[in-house]
């Protein structure tokens, strides 16, 4: 709690690595504004939606504590096929959508640790 301040963004992937299409982004107008321009970096990969309020349970308390928080969002469809189970292997990866989704991080957590100012609260 006493390092709280310290936080610029808290992030959480727990859906998957399927391909994705945004993140999820918990915090103020100001903040919004800044990812959404973060995103458009990742037009080329056709990955630029910001969607109302992240989730997670490893993100939730920074979050309910004025932290900034974005989750990745994907496609579930195929989560339970393996996800939880004896299947849940790296063999059953797409190592493309695996790609994409190291690229959205990637990118996202450069460019914010990156900036001159921490995201607005």
């Amino acid at each position: 709690q006493e390092n709280i301040s310290n936080f610029d963004l808290v992030m959480e992937s727990d859906e998957g690595t399927f391909k994705p299409s945004g993140l999820g982004f918990t915090g103020n107008a100001k903040a919004r504004d800044i990812v959404k321009e973060v995103m458009t970096l990742l037009q080329p990969i056709n990955v630029t939606d910001v969607y109302d309020n992240a989730d997670g349970t490893d993100i939730n308390y920074w979050m309910r504590n004025g932290v900034p928080g974005a989750s990745l969002h994907d496609d579930l469809s195929k989560y339970f096929w393996f996800h939880h189970s004896q299947g849940d292997t790296m063999t059953v990866q797409d190592p493309k959508q695996m790609n994409l989704c190291a690229a959205v991080w990637t990118v996202v957590s450069y460019v914010i640790a990156d900036m001159e100012e921490m995201l607005p609260r």
